[in-house]
């Protein structure tokens, strides 16, 4: 029998991490490496390798369904391809990230078992792939490239209480030892990042320190209705980056937090992160 998998939500950041500590991040121009400065202690990608061995440790999941806030659609959408593209979804940046490569397979069957479940009402699409705001975090959790990945969307249809409810649909999920795994962001917005600043704005830190204390209470329902908490609207000023936690939290119910990467960069964006079922 499978061993139940773990729900994780990760705070994926710039693309830029998935060169940080690299041989590849050697290779750029000075000013080039200025863009992965938030990154140069090292924190964020040890603990997201010390994060990705953990989960190891509890039982080798057999397939990954990814929720990433960079597939976004109308409509609920799941990938069946048995090789899904890597998707370079992001612009302006150096060569060097163009060459990151994850050649992770795809898993038809859990696709097609996600198309089966009650209440998904998913539709098959395999036009997307496995975009970066997946493959920038899992290059350092689990640089083998050797766990199947489902991508599985953001539908921009749902209010945020029904993608808490799918994400429920999901956990069944777990029992057959599938990881549910959402990337996105508590704080995100690009309008106002600030290549300058290291760290975090003093609202942005209020706003993702008040969702990562409600998640480790499990106030589910408040953290649903979000946009009622202050500075919501600087946050979170579009819904898909945060999209992808309510997934996970409705997929992860009654299940404590560990919280990891608990740190803000750019000004406007959160790399807070969280594990649920750790055994």
């Amino acid at each position: 029998m499978a061993h139940k998998a773990p729900a994780v939500f990760i705070g994926h950041g710039s693309p830029m991490l998935a060169l940080a500590n690299t041989e590849a991040e050697k290779r750029l121009a000075p000013s080039e490496r200025a863009l992965n400065a938030c990154y140069e202690d090292g924190a964020a990608t040890s603990e997201l390798h010390a994060m990705g061995e953990k989960l190891l440790a509890g039982g080798r999941p057999k397939a990954i369904l990814a929720v990433s806030a960079h597939w976004y659609t109308p409509g609920t959408r799941v990938q069946t391809s048995e090789d899904p593209r890597q998707v370079y979804d992001m612009y302006g940046f150096p060569e060097e990230l163009y060459r990151v490569e994850y050649p992770v397979a795809g898993f038809p069957e859990l696709g097609q078992r996600v198309l089966d479940l009650d209440g998904v009402n998913a539709r098959e699409d395999n036009t997307w792939g496995i975009d970066h705001g997946i493959w920038s975090v899992l290059v350092h959790m689990f640089p083998k490239a050797d766990i199947p990945i489902v991508e599985f969307s953001v539908d921009q249809n749902l209010t945020p209480a029904q993608m808490y409810d799918l994400g429920e649909k999901l956990a069944t999920l777990r029992d057959e030892g599938i990881m549910v795994l959402g990337s996105g962001n508590v704080v995100h917005n690009l309008a106002l990042t600030d290549w300058r600043n290291m760290k975090g704005t003093e609202v942005a830190d209020s706003f993702s320190d008040t969702v990562r204390d409600l998640v480790l209470l499990r106030d589910d329902e408040a953290v649903i209705n979000y946009q009622k908490l202050d500075s919501a609207s600087y946050a979170a000023p579009t819904p898909d980056h945060f999209a992808p936690l309510l997934y996970i939290l409705g997929a992860s119910r009654g299940d404590q937090a560990t919280v990891f990467n608990d740190v803000r960069n750019l000004g406007s964006m959160s790399m807070t992160s969280f594990a649920f079922g750790l055994e």
